[in-house]
């Protein structure tokens, strides 16, 4: 560590931190860690700190996810991968792992890839950030919107109605904002501003009677959009307003800028066999067939789905109650096969997920100095989290691009105010 002499001491550079979410409070502590003559306050406009962490994985926190090779965790990002890939080198999975580690905060790992505190609460993950907090002295400041923000004699000014902040180094960690015009505070900074648009939401289908059948859930779903590559697998759940679960969040997140072009009415397809192609189903056909052949085709199914999915699905086709497997007309088989691997539906809308709200768009990472944080237009500003044009699908993932820009900020602003 560098050498501070007494009068630098008592001139401590003041790193002031906007937004008291995860990578807010990431860049905060670690910077106050790393520099301990570093005076650090954090500043968060409502009452709250940390309330994605608190909400996020049902309460229990999707800290991140196991997923530890660079070029496969980039791809989880629909926006921002580039970028990534090189500040992943600096921290990544396995540094948030230990990071939580060393803090007595063990990580599990689930059959999906998501990992979370062995504790099964976010409140042990707020509890550590504010334990680093408190123990090395980080100021909170709840309360406290920033209504104008200003540089000064080379010192950052923010201001709101009631008294001024000054700062050496700035962090803005807001998170993100669903409206371009709640940008407008930081058009100090002459960044160029991604318009943002959701991510992250569930499909509407009113007036389908498919929501008849809400709570039923499938394991492996295949989700695609017409007329676009856009495709996406995994667990799924029919709602009373629609569909949701992985395989839709994942997909939302995927094509967030593209139907948000189409005013959220689109088609999708959806294959409930997963990964059994339409092609490969013809070809099971006829052995699917015979070994059923004396039971009703309504009474149980070969293919593992819901029962009550099943019969929907079959009465849908207008195939009667009595019918056997070896009774099913060509047109009938032609109709079953097209449903199960390629069923056709209109959305006309979105839901937000539950209170995980995630937007598409923010400051250009191009703007941005991926080694440091640092901004390249603003000397000493430096940005973390979601207020970057970067988002993960579900998962842990936009999480752990809140640790990894939150620290990759610390440490930069650290060394930084090391040199004053």
């Amino acid at each position: 560590m560098h050498a501070i002499n007494a009068s630098k001491q008592l001139q401590k550079p003041h790193l002031v931190v906007v937004g008291g979410g995860a990578a807010g409070f990431f860049c905060a502590v670690n910077a106050a860690r790393l520099n301990p003559y570093l005076k650090v306050t954090i500043v968060e406009k409502s009452s709250k700190l940390l309330s994605k962490v608190k909400i996020s994985g049902g309460g229990r926190c999707n800290v991140t996810h196991a997923c530890f090779d660079i070029v496969d965790l980039v791809k989880k990002y629909p926006r921002g991968e580039r970028f990534l890939k090189k500040a992943f080198h600096w921290f990544n999975t396995q540094h948030t792992i230990d990071w939580f580690n060393e803090r007595g905060v063990e990580l599990k790992t689930e059959a999906d890839g998501r990992m979370f505190p062995t504790t099964d609460s976010s409140q042990t993950i707020i509890n550590c950030l504010l334990s680093e907090a408190d123990k090395y002295k980080v100021n909170v400041v709840t309360n406290y919107n920033v209504e104008t923000i200003q540089r000064l004699n080379n010192k950052w000014q923010l201001i709101n109605k009631d008294n001024t902040l000054e700062a050496d180094f700035l962090c803005v960690a807001s998170g993100g904002f669903p409206k371009l015009e709640q940008f407008n505070w930081l058009q100090f900074s002459n960044h160029t501003i991604i318009a943002p648009v959701p991510s992250l939401f569930t499909f509407n289908v009113p007036n389908n009677t498919i929501t008849q059948l809400m709570g039923i859930s499938f394991s492996n779903v295949q989700v695609k959009i017409v007329g676009s590559k856009l495709l996406s697998s995994g667990p799924f759940l029919i709602t009373h307003w629609g569909f949701s679960g992985p395989a839709v969040l994942r997909l939302s997140a995927l094509a967030a800028r593209e139907l948000a072009e189409k005013a959220y009415q689109f088609t999708i397809l959806i294959n409930w066999l997963g990964d059994v192609s339409e092609q490969l189903l013809r070809e099971q056909w006829t052995g699917i067939r015979m070994e059923w052949k004396s039971q009703k085709i309504h009474g149980k199914n070969p293919f593992g789905l819901p029962q009550r999915f099943w019969q929907y699905l079959v009465h849908l086709i207008g195939i009667p109650e009595q019918l056997n497997w070896s009774d099913i007309t060509n047109q009938q088989q032609n109709k079953l096969i097209t449903m199960l691997t390629a069923y056709s539906c209109s959305v006309s809308g979105k839901t937000t997920f539950k209170e995980e709200f995630v937007t598409a768009g923010g400051i250009d990472v191009q703007e941005i100095d991926v080694n440091t944080m640092e901004s390249k237009k603003q000397q000493d500003l430096f940005f973390a989290g979601e207020i970057l044009n970067i988002d993960g699908i579900t998962g842990g993932f936009n999480f752990q691009n809140a640790w990894t820009t939150g620290f990759i900020s610390a440490k930069s602003i650290a060394t930084k105010s090391l040199e004053m």
